[in-house]
């Protein structure tokens, strides 16, 4: 008898547990979360028979201007990138080899910074408080240098026509960054870059004093017409290594 008892408290137990009006079978059907649509910037290129070859390597930055430079350059190029964030130059350095591939380029368009500058906290939290004494870059600028020269150096080898985009500005009340940390990084990679003679796409430049009107506010990142105006700069530097300005 107590047997059946405990039995019967189990099922009244079961029952109360679902939802009026729901089966026990709904209860046990998790809710799944809709489907993010994908970022077009990730989708593969199918390339046209003799156009030039683009890479474009780089951050969410680099993810923004994607689209508009394929647009820009539809009919002149074909225009790649890693179907992934690039990240900083330590996922750079994992990265590069699966990233060139096997096929020829004749432009890549490249830059890693704002993520080696961003602050992570000391159990690796994301953009941490760099006023905080336990927090730290995530790549300190000597790091930084000796990552990106290696990075250049595997770049060279393929024989493209190298562009280095300067790091975008971090703006007043960016959360886990500091204003001005973008171009201490630019310094150093404008020294790597001019020893190599590799052409500079001055984004930073491009972007220091209209901030205001073409990036989201305390966010390193662009609105979509500040992504435009980004891609028509790298499509100008582009179309220059490709020799039709």
């Amino acid at each position: 008898m107590k047997t059946v008892r405990i039995a019967i408290l189990c099922l009244l137990a079961v029952a109360l547990s679902v939802p009026q009006g729901a089966s026990a079978d709904d209860a046990k059907k998790k809710k799944t979360p809709p489907k993010r649509r994908p970022n077009p910037a990730m989708a593969k290129v199918e390339d046209v028979a003799g156009l030039p070859r683009v890479l474009l390597i780089g951050d969410s930055i680099s993810i923004g201007y994607t689209v508009p430079v394929r647009e820009l350059l539809k009919g002149k190029a074909n225009v790649h990138r890693p179907l992934t964030n690039c990240g900083p130059t330590t996922t750079g350095l994992a990265g590069i080899d699966n990233w060139l591939g096997d096929g020829k380029w004749d432009v890549i368009h490249f830059n890693w910074g704002l993520h080696d500058l961003k602050y992570m906290g000391p159990k690796g939290q994301n953009l941490a408080d760099p006023k905080a004494t336990d927090s730290h870059q995530q790549v300190p600028i000597d790091a930084y240098e000796a990552n990106l020269r290696q990075l250049v150096a595997r770049l060279k080898k393929t024989n493209a026509k190298l562009i280095w985009r300067s790091t975008t500005p971090v703006p007043k009340g960016c959360q886990g960054r500091v204003v001005g940390d973008s171009a201490k990084y630019n310094a150093v990679a404008r020294k790597i870059m001019d020893e190599n003679g590799i052409a500079i796409d001055d984004q930073h430049a491009f972007c220091i004093d209209k901030l205001d009107k073409i990036q989201l506010p305390a966010n390193v990142h662009f609105t979509p017409a500040g992504s435009k105006a980004l891609a028509e700069q790298a499509v100008a530097s582009i179309l220059k290594a490709l020799g039709k300005e």
